[in-house]
């Protein structure tokens, strides 16, 4: 049958998907389909649309970006110009990353390299004071990723537009309790009550922190499965994968956080 469509008419042509030769046979269609079944599923380089393998793949380029700057700002222990520079040149790269409509793989690679400029600082500093807990962040990170992803992954947990809307409920609740603390912090109002403190919204902001960086991994998981249904550029991988990181990034600095707010206690 041929469709009245010429677009769909020539692509079901070539495809082979509305056009039956009447000549071939029983046995030649059926060894056409085997072909085709037994054939490999199409990759981002054939069909030019975002796989999960793109965004894996690109997550795994960022990731390692930012662990080799960020080893070598550990070795090298920068200082607090390194810090200063990471942190706003991460910033910065983060915003127009994100409100950019056309996905820049170089300026998404420089913000991985500037995050693992900040964090390889920071952790040392961290580790410094506290010896061992920069390995304590990162498995409690990974920990926290592998669980977020199995739940996901599971079906026991959906992403639904009220849950989203509570999440960015819980997200700029979050944001107001950490300014308070932290001009409280500044002010001594309180008795000391601050953003690193133990007594106060200290611990708890960091464990509200370490939950929503969790739970936002949920969000992000949940935009790479609908990117890769909706069909988007094999090019969105980079958005996908840039998204991933930024989460990871919070997500290690909570808890880092937490564990050195607990362990101050001791």
């Amino acid at each position: 049958m041929r469709s009245s469509n010429p677009v769909l008419g020539r692509a079901f042509s070539q495809r082979g998907f509305a056009a039956m030769d009447p000549t071939t046979t029983t046995q030649e269609s059926a060894q056409s389909l085997e072909t085709l079944y037994n054939a490999p599923a199409a990759s981002s380089l054939r069909t030019g649309r975002m796989t999960i393998d793109d965004v894996v793949t690109r997550t795994g380029i960022l990731f390692t970006t930012l662990v080799v700057v960020g080893a070598a700002a550990w070795t090298l222990n920068l200082g607090t110009g390194a810090l200063i520079l990471g942190v706003v040149g991460g910033f910065v790269l983060a915003m127009v990353n994100s409100f950019s409509k056309k996905v820049r793989p170089p300026l998404i690679l420089a913000y991985a390299g500037f995050q693992g400029l900040a964090l390889g600082t920071i952790s040392h500093y961290y580790n410094v004071a506290y010896p061992g807990i920069v390995s304590q962040a990162l498995i409690g990170t990974l920990a926290a990723f592998a669980g977020v992803l199995v739940a996901y992954r599971s079906g026991r947990v959906r992403v639904t537009p009220k849950f989203t809307r509570m999440l960015m409920g819980a997200l700029i609740g979050y944001l107001i309790l950490a300014v308070v603390s932290m001009i409280a912090g500044m002010t001594g109002v309180g008795g000391g009550l601050g953003f690193y403190g133990v007594s106060g919204l200290g611990l708890l902001l960091a464990v509200a922190g370490v939950g929503l960086a969790s739970v936002f991994l949920i969000l992000d998981f949940d935009q790479v499965e609908k990117g890769i249904a909706a069909g988007l550029p094999e090019q969105e991988s980079w958005r996908a994968a840039f998204g991933l990181i930024v989460t990871l990034v919070w997500l290690y600095l909570e808890v880092l956080r937490l564990i050195s707010i607990l362990r101050s206690g001791d």
